[in-house]
């Protein structure tokens, strides 16, 4: 399956978190874009929907400080 080009937002996750159901789980239900999926209690991002982010935060809010990276590609800048 070939990945989505990203243009606007990259997101990623620590290792340390990916294989954490719980926060797979609570990633996956605030993100009001549905960027992050539960995929069997490990996190995975949904490529194609990464450039929909709407900068709210709501995801660095819901995981350990530092664990998740939303960095917009136009000026490099990361939240």
């Amino acid at each position: 399956m070939a990945t989505q080009q990203k243009v606007f937002i990259d997101v990623a996750v620590d290792d340390s978190i990916r294989e954490d159901a719980a926060i797979a789980a609570k990633l996956e239900e605030v993100c009001p874009v549905d960027i992050f999926k539960n995929a069997d209690g490990h996190v995975e991002i949904v490529d194609a929907n990464v450039d929909e982010c709407v900068l709210c935060k709501l995801c660095l809010e819901a995981a350990p400080a530092g664990t998740v990276h939303v960095r917009k590609l136009y000026d490099g800048t990361e939240l």
